[in-house]
């Protein structure tokens, strides 16, 4: 099953395709920042049964020309994995006829270091095909710990926390980013939105995670949208379980489902206070008349 962190970093470069150009600059390789853009289909599927998708994969039109540029997640060493990017990287180039580049994200350093390795593919004799994958991991893009970098370019600054996410500079990126998303404006409100989903889910099940559902649930109220609502409400949710399960309250089923529906951040803080003291769910989802007849 596809992990949220691993959709994050490949999304973040169809969020800002430029990220790459910016990115593989921290890996001595130096791309112009393309003028333009066309999300390619994924589905690098030729024939049934065996079916075949990339992460991202993109076309970045430069003025020094056009490349392809296949992003893919890479979560754990696979053996059978240069296999299917070399695939890829021929399949996309005779279908499109635009040179193909193949970028691999590793939040993992072993991951990164097993990811660069060039594969030769052929005899001993002579190697007919090679495989150089650029690799972008915690060692390769900085720690971005200063809100005024963080606002001048937050793409970076949220793979930079996505990579360093079990790195002791984790804290100090996410605190940098949430005062660059601050300071944006309101008519950024969409855009500052679509990028604390993608830090979320690129902090994948860390304490890092924890950390940005604190931050956001503080100092996200400077944005009033449906989206920024639902964010809070799911960051409540979360904490409220969190500290139901660490005073060992029991939680059913059907009282788990009833936090993790509630849309109302404001709701999820009266029950988080409630919690404080409940020694059951009864007690949490209780009125505050109800809960006046019960003391009595």
């Amino acid at each position: 099953m596809v992990s949220s962190s691993h959709e994050a970093l490949h999304r973040i470069f169809q969020q800002d395709p430029g990220l790459f150009a910016r990115a593989a600059r921290h890996l001595g390789v130096a791309f112009p920042p393309p003028v333009s853009t066309v999300e390619l289909s994924t589905d690098l599927t030729e024939t049934q049964p065996l079916e075949r998708r990339v992460d991202t994969l993109l076309q970045m039109n430069t003025e020094d020309g056009s490349f392809l540029l296949a992003v893919e997640s890479q979560g754990r060493p696979a053996p059978d994995k240069p296999a299917s990017w070399a695939y890829y990287l021929s399949y996309v180039y005779a279908k499109y006829r635009i040179p193909p580049v193949l970028l691999v994200v590793c939040a993992d350093r072993g991951t990164a270091e097993w990811a660069a390795r060039q594969v030769d593919i052929g005899p001993r004799q002579w190697c007919s095909l090679s495989l150089r994958p650029l690799v972008l991991g915690p060692d390769d893009v900085p720690v971005i710990d200063s809100p005024d970098d963080a606002a001048r370019d937050i793409p970076l600054t949220v793979l930079s926390a996505a990579l360093h996410r079990r790195d002791p500079g984790a804290d100090a990126i996410l605190n940098a980013l949430a005062k660059a998303l601050k300071g944006l404006s309101a008519d950024d409100e969409n855009t500052a939105t679509t990028f604390i989903e993608l830090t979320e889910q690129g902090l994948g099940a860390t304490q890092a995670a924890e950390l940005w559902r604190h931050l956001m649930a503080v100092d996200l109220s400077f944005f009033q949208s449906q989206t920024a609502q639902q964010l809070r409400a799911e960051s409540r949710a979360k904490d409220l379980l969190l500290l139901l399960g660490h005073r060992g309250v029991e939680v059913s089923e059907e009282d788990r489902e009833r936090i993790v529906g509630c849309g109302d951040p404001d709701v999820l803080g009266l029950w988080f206070r409630k919690a404080l003291t409940a020694t059951s769910t009864a007690e949490v989802f209780a009125s505050e008349g109800e809960a006046g007849v019960d003391a009595g």
